[in-house]
């Protein structure tokens, strides 16, 4: 049970990752501030939460857009922590990349400086393993928190808005500004898979639910981190309660695995339930032809053949962060598709 009566505030709470963040909040007996971008997405994440846990007497919503000044100064009122967990997450890459950079940068540095003037101790950031890896294409390595995705290569617009996003928090927490030594860590998760618990379609679904659907006739030889999203928010709760977080990141992952390995997984699961899950491998010189005349393929060569590992370690040793097995996460992401319809 918390030891302050104080409510955690977590920003962005229509996202995915977010509402299981709250269940277990709720869940453990804390009080819960949401922050949504309009007031009109409160009942639909009340609605949500209530599948889950009767706590709506412990959860206020209040409106605060990344991109506006208006609301954060209300929203720290009185809070214990701030879990900031909203960032944009598009399927496309936008034509112009501001669009993604300017409010995930802007954004956290404006959640930053609203929590060091309310005079709040500690803040978990999520940030993702698209700013530790990302660039680093062929390097066959464990990646671990030293590393930072190199924006001297085009990593694309995501990768980098996290990136930059997550080196602006730490040269606020680290620069002369943070006068009250707020407290920083931040949580960085490679694809988030797991049960999705509304019908919002989420950025994160579309890699299960193309398998799903049959849209693709095979796979290329390429490596994917992935993880629940129910222990992605164990973790950052747990960065948020133990005193030893402060000052660190955190690369929580549930596995790296071929693609060809998820589609199986997903194939042993539904072929008997007729869904057609493609689990053929293409070779890769057949998708860098392809990509000479397929703009979307293209973007995936580099990742071609890339035989990397994701460390968890750190969490596992400070946070006593222990994730679920990879299949879990990918059948239950499946599962929850059904269920909702996607497919």
């Amino acid at each position: 049970m918390p030891t302050t009566p104080k409510p955690i505030l977590v920003t962005g709470a229509s996202s995915f990752l977010a509402i299981h963040t709250i269940i277990q909040l709720l869940q453990q007996g804390y009080r819960v501030r949401g922050t949504v971008r309009a007031q009109t997405r409160e009942a639909e994440v009340r609605e949500t939460i209530s599948k889950f846990v009767q706590a709506n007497d412990r959860l206020e919503i209040l409106p605060a857009d990344l991109e506006q000044d208006s609301g954060w100064d209300e929203a720290m009122k009185g809070v214990g922590s701030v879990l900031h967990i909203a960032s944009p997450f598009p399927l496309f890459e936008p034509k112009n990349e501001a669009e993604l950079i300017i409010p995930a940068v802007e954004g956290t540095l404006r959640v930053l400086r609203a929590a060091h003037k309310a005079g709040i101790k500690r803040v978990v950031q999520v940030s993702s393993n698209a700013a530790v890896s990302s660039g680093h294409n062929g390097e066959n390595r464990t990646f671990t928190e030293e590393d930072w995705s190199n924006l001297d290569v085009n990593i694309g617009a995501y990768s980098k808005s996290k990136t930059l996003a997550e080196r602006a928090a730490w040269d606020f927490i680290n620069g002369m500004e943070n006068t009250n030594k707020m407290e920083l860590a931040t949580i960085n998760p490679p694809l988030i898979l797991g049960p999705v618990p509304n019908k919002n379609f989420r950025t994160s679904v579309e890699l299960v639910r193309t398998y799903m659907l049959g849209q693709v006739p095979g796979v290329g030889r390429i490596k994917m981190g992935l993880v629940d999203v129910r222990d992605v928010a164990t973790a950052i709760i747990l960065a948020m309660t133990t005193p030893e977080a402060a000052g660190n990141r955190f690369l929580v992952s549930g596995g790296v695995l071929w693609l060809k390995e998820i589609a199986k997984i997903l194939h042993k699961g539904y072929a008997n339930r007729g869904y057609k899950i493609p689990t053929m491998q293409f070779p890769s010189f057949l998708i860098r032809f392809i990509a000479l005349f397929d703009k979307k393929i293209a973007r995936v060569t580099d990742s071609l053949d890339w035989n990397y590992e994701l460390s968890s370690e750190k969490a596992k040793r400070i946070l006593k962060w222990t994730p679920r097995p990879a299949e879990e996460a990918i059948l239950s992401m499946a599962e929850s598709l059904i269920e909702n319809k996607f497919v």
